[in-house]
């Protein structure tokens, strides 16, 4: 029995499904500003501050020259910088966690951890660049993650069969690391799927063979996986440019997210 019949569409799709069921309304967070410190990257620095307004504007300031969703600058990107901010900011930061286990060595790769948090956070950053080149739809999300990571192609709304709910958790408030939170929820969920874990855009052979090392293994891990995440951006770009799937007008052209 193949591997594709031992775990059927229908399971991978429902567990993707879940997956972008979850992360959507915290990608959705990320442009809250609860502090109203965003907002201040809109209007002019006023000359006479107290010393806590200038800490809040210079809180402001490093925000806007990061480009966080919801700051000025955020607002003035293109829709190709917004894609590639989730691949190279949240990216980075999120496979810190995903190498942390290389430095155990190959203790820890008798256990599924790092394949884990490495598909959960591609699976992550391909929604987040799905939505700013216009794939709102969940259907169209999955489709594209078990296209790019299992390398399926499904009919996730066929399959599904499930009208477009409310995702779980879009009512919740603003709180801190919410997205180093859902990769881990994420990687919870993809348990369900052991099989395909392996399928994913992986890291070349020189970081999978330093990566056995104890220590340095951490660090080839880490570079391994920001090359094997870039590659999964492009791959989902390349995908939604061979379907009808943005539900949303892009406000300039998509010059491509190989370069991340």
């Amino acid at each position: 029995m193949s591997e594709k019949d031992r775990i059927g569409d229908g399971r991978v799709v429902a567990v993707l499904d879940r997956a972008a069921w979850g992360i959507n309304p915290v990608l959705d967070l990320m442009s809250t500003d609860p502090l109203r410190i965003k907002a201040r990257t809109f209007t002019p620095t006023a000359e006479q501050r107290s010393i806590a307004e200038k800490v809040l504007d210079a809180a402001a300031w490093l925000l806007d020259v990061a480009e966080v969703p919801g700051t000025a600058a955020w607002e003035r990107a293109s829709d190709e910088r917004r894609a590639r901010w989730w691949v190279t900011r949240l990216g980075a930061l999120n496979t810190i966690a995903v190498a942390f286990p290389g430095v155990f060595g190959p203790l820890v790769r008798r256990l599924p951890i790092q394949d884990l948090l490495a598909f959960a956070n591609q699976t992550l950053v391909l929604v987040a660049v799905a939505r700013e080149l216009g794939v709102a739809d969940r259907s169209a999300q999955v489709d594209l993650l078990a296209s790019v990571l299992c390398r399926r192609q499904t009919d996730a709304r066929t399959l599904l069969a499930h009208p477009d709910a409310t995702p779980p958790g879009a009512g919740s408030s603003w709180r801190p690391f919410a997205l180093l939170g859902a990769m881990w929820t994420t990687s919870r969920m993809l348990r369900a799927i052991p099989d395909e874990l392996g399928k994913r855009p992986r890291p070349g052979q020189p970081y999978r063979t330093l990566g056995k090392l104890p220590l340095v293994g951490a660090v080839a891990d880490y570079f391994g996986e920001r090359g094997a995440l870039a590659r999964a951006a492009a791959q989902g770009q390349r995908w939604i440019d061979g379907h009808t799937v943005r539900t949303a007008t892009g406000r300039s052209g998509v010059q491509g997210l190989s370069s991340v």
